[in-house]
């Protein structure tokens, strides 16, 4: 039976903090995860990925706010409470440390998210259809084209 390197319990932690982000998660939950006591998790888990699990934790935190802050209309404490976060002065805080500019900056420097709203595809059809129904048409001026009606 071949054992499993310590690495991999690791990696158990990592996903989990992943996965489920916006909960309210403890070190000990991610140590609990990788089957480890908290001491030595946070120390193999330092040691592997080079940083700490709570810093692992609070930057794919920050990196799911940033992209709601790109892509929805949410407030900023909307968005604050979906990513797991309690107090929004310690997120704009660790936002502008993270980012260079506070939430608010962020979301501003990228176009309103109903600008990105997909068209869908029947019409972009529609749309994108040649004028006249032959190739010939497309080819003669519209002077040169009879006219539908008697």
């Amino acid at each position: 039976m071949t054992s499993v390197p310590p690495a991999r319990h690791l990696l158990r932690a990592r996903d989990l903090a992943d996965a489920r982000y916006f909960e309210k998660l403890s070190v000990a939950d991610l140590a609990g995860a990788a089957g480890l006591s908290r001491a030595h998790f946070s120390e193999q888990f330092r040691r592997t990925f080079g940083e700490s699990p709570h810093v692992y934790l609070l930057t794919r935190r920050l990196e799911r706010a940033a992209a709601l802050l790109r892509g929805t209309d949410r407030s900023v404490a909307e968005i604050c409470l979906a990513v797991g976060l309690q107090s929004i002065g310690s997120f704009t805080t660790r936002f502008t440390r993270t980012y260079g500019m506070s939430p608010t900056a962020y979301r501003a420097a990228f176009p309103p998210a109903a600008s990105q709203a997909l068209i869908p595809g029947c019409v972009l059809r529609a749309y994108g259809r040649p004028r006249y129904r032959t190739i010939r048409e497309d080819t003669r001026g519209p002077a040169s084209i009879p006219s539908r009606e008697g």
